[in-house]
């Protein structure tokens, strides 16, 4: 993993997953993990997102002064989608990872092609009190496989129908959550190393300076464009990865 060209792929990796970030609030564990996943392989993947999702994902979770309301709302969604995610990577560690990488590419291409084409995903409503349990469970549990929470997770909390400022923390605190148990699951399987954490960590620097640079682009493009465009490119990148495992 320390050889140059790894560094380098590596590097320009974050540098776009940050800048989608910094433009939409969303997609960095998305597209390093799908990005790595394609070249390194999805349990290099899984490992080398963690620490610059943490650190961004805590940032995003702690703006926008809606923290208690998000806690007193979803705290059930919250710990049920972390015991998803330990049972969920304790799959994954006795699974082949080229199959698993295939039904990372499932995701993706579920994921972007739903979002492409639904406006407007339906709203929980009266049923919020008991989907939430199952649906974060299984969302823990896909991303304890894929290391993608987007399916069902993201989608779900898109449908609550929260403020846009308060859904962009929200994401960001079931992010955090998701992510920080899977930290703990995957160093239990050693699928985590201190290498990997090393090399994870030296990512910050990239997936930071692409954010600055998304965030100014923001003001400049209109966000239902480049989501257009994101979603797209998810959908091109995920139906690749499910070529070339399956096909």
């Amino acid at each position: 993993m320390w050889t140059v060209e790894n560094l380098v792929v590596v590097g320009a990796i974050f540098l776009l997953a940050g800048f989608v970030k910094g433009v939409v609030g969303l997609g960095l564990p998305t597209v390093a993990l799908a990005l790595v996943a394609a070249t390194l392989g999805l349990k290099q993947g899984m490992a080398l997102m963690l620490i610059p999702a943490i650190a961004t994902n805590i940032w995003q979770g702690l703006s926008g002064g809606a923290l208690r309301e998000v806690l007193r709302r979803l705290w059930l969604f919250l710990l049920v989608s972390g015991i998803g995610v330990w049972f969920g990577v304790g799959v994954l560690a006795g699974a082949d990872a080229n199959l698993m990488s295939g039904l990372l590419g499932v995701v993706l291409v579920c994921y972007a092609g739903f979002s492409l084409v639904t406006p407007q995903i339906p709203e929980p409503g009266r049923f919020e009190r008991w989907l939430s349990p199952p649906v974060g469970l299984l969302a823990g549990f896909m991303a304890g496989l894929t290391g993608s929470y987007m399916v069902p997770g993201a989608l779900y909390l898109q449908a609550l129908r929260l403020p846009r400022d308060i859904l962009v923390q929200t994401l960001g605190v079931a992010f955090t959550t998701v992510v920080l148990v899977l930290s703990a699951a995957l160093a239990r399987h050693d699928i985590l190393t201190w290498q990997m954490a090393a090399l994870s960590t030296l990512a910050l620097a990239p997936a930071f300076a692409g954010m600055a640079v998304g965030r100014r682009l923001r003001l400049r493009l209109p966000e239902p464009l480049f989501r257009r465009v994101f979603f797209s490119a998810v959908l091109l990148l995920g139906i690749y990865i499910v070529g070339r495992v399956f096909f």
